[in-house]
């Protein structure tokens, strides 16, 4: 069932003014702002971050005393923080946010305070708070960058996400608001061939203008349909969104190949928000009025290639101020070529839990084993853990061309790129369960990294 576009806008207008957020008046911001000049950009940050840096101070007292011994209090008061100044201020990372929860939180911002928690896919999870602001700017950040690529609020989107539905009272409302939006929800919890069969025809009925679901289970779909010989046809079809852990190179050109239409990368997590999104023109475009970057490397200076630190401008009721993400992004000097004002990422190379360690101390991408795998006739889906610099293990759901000729070529380029005395200890699997997050990675480390890896997600 699918209803009208305005009729989906309208219910989301209601529903968004119920819950109290201010989304679609933002997204109207949103249209103008990022047509700013840089220079217009800047004082339009200048002046969010006073704001935050003024709440941090009148209600977060863990970031209160930091203001105060970094000498910038009296600054803050007068609203004359420039975005320069925050180097002054000590980075903060999960442990911190973790431990000083309630010296953080302040529980009476407007529109009220909630819990949420991270996934935990790289260490222990984080409970964290938001607020109304946080939640109304992730959504119209991405409504906006819809319509980059010809998608007007309202029109049908297929979600594949880690939210299995149940058959509770609460859980049938909640579809059933899904489909008065437009949404349609697939549980990427459940990602077994047959359900994959019944989510490629749930598509193609739906006929959707953008698809939406993490990286990893949206090339695991591609895939699977690839396999069956199945080609959707999709006439509506306008972008493929990836969220939620890097997009490699070969995940986007299956993906493309299958679904027929451009992927554009999302870049953003569960404590700090919604951060770039890709562009029609290639760009991955800051969300520059809600969010400060920073690149720093091992020694926590700016570097063109390092740890993406952030400031969120929409973190009033928990403030995110020099966060350490633990990823690692790429700087780019250049403009968006659709002349927005937004700042442009190169590149986001990955997470640090997507990095492995050879036994001569190198860190090396997740890609260098993946294209091992790849490689091998016969491995249909696998997954690589590192449990320790001379141990590794080898998930794998074989394939009838699976064989020892197989086995050996996996453990000769394995050790050919991590070590000659490398243990690897294969599992043949009928099925790769996903992570807690609904996400499907492929490499996993537990060898601790050294540099700015090191202190990312502690």
């Amino acid at each position: 069932m699918s209803v009208p576009a305005w009729f989906a806008r309208n219910v989301f207008r209601l529903q968004e003014a119920a819950m109290r957020r201010p989304t679609l008046s933002l997204l109207d911001a949103l249209e103008r702002t990022q047509w700013l000049s840089r220079d217009g950009m800047l004082d339009y940050q200048t002046g969010h971050l006073n704001v935050l840096l003024q709440t941090a101070l009148a209600h977060s007292p863990w970031h209160a005393a930091r203001l105060h011994a970094a000498g910038l209090a009296d600054a803050v008061r007068a609203g004359a923080v420039l975005p320069s100044d925050l180097s002054r201020l000590p980075t903060m990372d999960k442990r911190d946010a973790r431990d000083h929860a309630e010296q953080l939180v302040w529980r009476g911002v407007p529109g009220g305070v909630f819990p949420y928690t991270t996934g935990g896919s790289s260490g222990e999870p984080l409970i964290f708070h938001f607020g109304r602001a946080r939640q109304a700017a992730d959504a119209a950040g991405r409504l906006r960058a819809r319509r980059w690529w010809g998608v007007q609020p309202g029109e049908r989107e297929v979600y594949l996400w880690g939210a299995p539905v149940e058959l509770s009272k609460t859980d049938r409302i909640k579809t059933l608001r899904d489909r008065l939006v437009n949404q349609l929800l697939l549980n990427a919890f459940e990602m077994s061939p047959a359900c994959m069969d019944d989510y490629l025809e749930a598509i193609q009925t739906w006929g959707p203008k953008a698809i939406y679901g993490y990286a990893s289970s949206l090339a695991l779909l591609a895939a699977h349909a690839e396999a069956r010989g199945i080609r959707p046809r999709l006439p509506a079809l306008r972008v493929v969104s990836t969220t939620g852990e890097p997009l490699f190179p070969h995940q986007r050109e299956l993906i493309e190949r299958v679904f027929g239409v451009p992927v554009s990368v999302e870049y953003g997590a569960r404590d700090a928000g919604l951060m770039a999104l890709q562009s029609p023109d290639g760009a991955l475009l800051q969300m520059s009025e809600t969010h400060l970057i920073e690149v720093l490397d091992a020694a926590g200076n700016p570097a063109e290639e390092g740890e993406a630190v952030i400031t969120s401008l929409v973190s009033a009721a928990q403030p995110f101020i020099r966060y350490r993400t633990g990823d690692v992004v790429r700087r780019s000097g250049r403009t968006d070529p659709g002349g927005r004002g937004l700042a442009v990422l190169d590149a986001v190379v990955g997470r640090q839990t997507d990095f492995i360690v050879a036994a001569d101390g190198r860190i090396m991408h997740a890609l260098a084993v993946i294209y091992v795998l790849r490689a091998v006739p016969g491995v249909g889906q696998f997954k690589l853990i590192q449990h320790a610099i001379d141990q590794i293990e080898v998930q794998v759901v074989p394939d009838a061309r699976w064989n020892d000729a197989a086995r050996e070529a996996v453990v000769r380029g394995l050790r050919a790129r991590l070590g000659a005395t490398l243990a690897v200890d294969f599992r043949l699997l009928d099925a790769i369960a996903p992570e807690a997050s609904g996400k499907h990675r492929y490499v996993v480390s537990h060898v601790p990294l050294r540099g700015a890896l090191a202190q990312a997600g502690s």
